[in-house]
């Protein structure tokens, strides 16, 4: 299935469609794929608010999407497989049955299947600017990707 079709599945029920990725096999680079991909969204979805910091702060918008860059594309995919090892050592801790591949990929696709949310933070975030609805978008996106990360890892984790 596509990506983009597996996306939309993940909204519907995000445990059949990380059980079907399991089932495809143990692939390291899907797995990098996905939280690359997820980065460089995450980069894109922050242009907006930066062009409006920018703008208002009279700062170069080449230097702060450096930076941006620079986090998001370099320092974030390390953080993120730490968490991710992290959260199978909880999971073992508790019962988990599952692998180090299986966490990272909970993981990253639940970042990735969350983009389009974290695309309209960042829309909101640069024309609208800093505020409750930016509050309630950013907590709408906590909470769809709590909900997918929880039930992934709960596939993920099950014993086989």
């Amino acid at each position: 299935m596509p990506v983009t079709a597996d996306i939309v599945a993940s909204y519907r029920g995000p445990g059949r469609v990380m059980r079907r990725l399991l089932d495809m096999g143990q692939r390291e680079d899907r797995a990098l794929a996905f939280v690359m991909a997820f980065c460089v969204i995450a980069f894109v979805a922050q242009m907006p608010a930066l062009a409006r910091r920018a703008h208002l702060e009279q700062q170069e918008l080449e230097m702060m999407m450096g930076g941006a860059l620079l986090g998001s594309v370099i320092i974030l995919p390390l953080l993120l497989y730490s968490i991710a090892l992290i959260s199978h050592w909880v999971a073992r801790i508790l019962g988990g049955h599952g692998s180090a591949y299986a966490a990272r990929l909970a993981l990253f696709w639940s970042l990735l299947a969350s983009t389009p949310l974290v695309l309209l933070n960042g829309l909101v975030a640069g024309f609208i600017g800093p505020g409750p609805v930016l509050s309630a978008v950013g907590l709408l996106w906590m909470a769809v990707f709590l909900w997918f990360w929880l039930s992934n890892l709960f596939q993920a984790e099950r014993p086989a």
